[in-house]
């Protein structure tokens, strides 16, 4: 199992994460679901659902196994349980409640990364970051070594983006996948598990792609959840593409977004955590998203590089998808900055290199112009 820094934290973490959110059956299936995780270099775990039985059963695996060190949880402040059912809340009292009965039934006494649950609504952001009573908590767990590291989860780019204009919000979890990504900031959820009605016509949505950036030039480290899109896009006759993805392609799509450091895949079989983890050993055949999806009846991609890297190989060793990923995070800002020119630098061949041969064009599935694309690059940052 590789594994990532997840930026400014400092945490490293397997690429292959433990969404927790499927789990269901007795303690000793949730135990042989923890222990496969763990033998299978899995150690990051997002626990949000609220539901304490299951908390519970998860603490009570890790107890059994005695592994709790070797996990690194994401803990959610703001997800409760009330009258036998989730509720979403800022209420300080209940929060205080529900995160200190999260520790107690995961038989611990921190949790590495403590979440501002689940905020998608923009007000709703600057309302809990003006200092209110909910943010003071969350910074009394930090300062009370409850929470190792101040983290947020939210579905919506736009809040995504304005977080990172907050220090204290050292990562974010957010949801990542082929179909999202060219679909318009939302609060609505809905929109987002939709048809594609709405989806931006050259590919990946720009306030996704400039918050992608803006993650890799602030070193914020990204956890994604909703990789297959709560399985649609494994399954033709659901996914807005209409073409069915395996699960290492929509994580390796996910794996070559930048700042992404971990696919938090839910599993509720034990073939499930296989399937994900088939991914450290896949070969490039097996991840590769770019042909399927340039295949498919419906998608926005043609003639846009989705970093997929199937236009290798160069024949002056030029690293195609990487110096077009640095060329783009290089456009979302008036000047090259610095830290993305220094990367640039860095790799052994750049587009100054290309002899403009245009032997990988016909490789690329969206058709892009890869020769015009390393001239325009070698311009950019001369």
């Amino acid at each position: 199992m590789r594994l990532r820094t997840l930026g400014k934290t400092g945490l490293e973490v397997s690429e292959i994460g433990f969404g927790a959110e499927w789990m269901e059956g007795p303690a000793d299936e949730v135990r042989e679901f923890v222990r496969t995780c763990q033998d299978s270099g899995i150690n990051l775990m997002d626990v949000w659902m609220s539901d304490p039985a299951m908390r519970g059963k998860l603490g009570q695996a890790m107890a059994d196994l005695g592994s709790r060190d070797k996990w690194i949880i994401q803990g959610h402040v703001g997800s409760t349980w009330q009258n036998g059912q989730y509720v979403r809340t800022r209420d300080v009292e209940k929060c205080r409640a529900a995160f200190e009965d999260l520790l107690r039934l995961l038989q611990t006494d921190h949790v590495e990364l403590g979440m501002i649950h689940y905020v998608d609504s923009p007000d709703e952001f600057a309302e809990i970051m003006d200092d209110s009573p909910y943010l003071a908590y969350v910074r009394s767990l930090r300062d009370a070594e409850a929470i190792g590291h101040i983290g947020l989860s939210t579905h919506n780019p736009d809040v995504a983006l304005a977080a990172l204009d907050h220090p204290e919000i050292e990562m974010i979890m957010f949801s990542i996948n082929p179909a999202f990504d060219m679909m318009p900031p939302t609060d609505d959820l809905e929109v987002l598990y939709g048809d594609l009605a709405q989806a931006n016509d050259e590919g990946i949505d720009p306030v996704r792609a400039r918050f992608y950036a803006e993650c890799q030039r602030r070193n914020v480290g990204l956890t994604v959840m909703k990789p297959y899109a709560g399985g649609r896009l494994l399954d033709a006759e659901k996914s807005p593409f209409e073409v069915a993805l395996t699960p290492v392609q929509c994580i390796h799509y996910c794996l070559t977004r930048p700042a992404a450091v971990s696919v938090l895949a839910g599993y509720s079989e034990l073939p499930q955590i296989a399937e994900a983890v088939a991914y450290e050993e896949a070969s490039d055949d097996e991840k590769d998203y770019a042909s399927v999806l340039a295949g498919a009846p419906r998608h926005a991609y043609a003639g846009h590089c989705i970093y997929c890297g199937h236009c290798q190989p160069c024949t002056v060793g030029i690293d195609i998808a990487t110096v077009n990923k640095f060329a783009d995070l290089a456009l979302m800002h008036d000047t090259v900055p610095e830290s993305i020119r220094e990367h640039y630098t860095a790799l052994h061949a750049n587009a100054a290199d290309c002899t403009g041969c245009q032997a990988c064009e016909p490789n690329c599935p969206f058709g892009v112009p890869i020769a015009k694309r390393m001239e325009e690059t070698a311009e950019l940052f001369a």
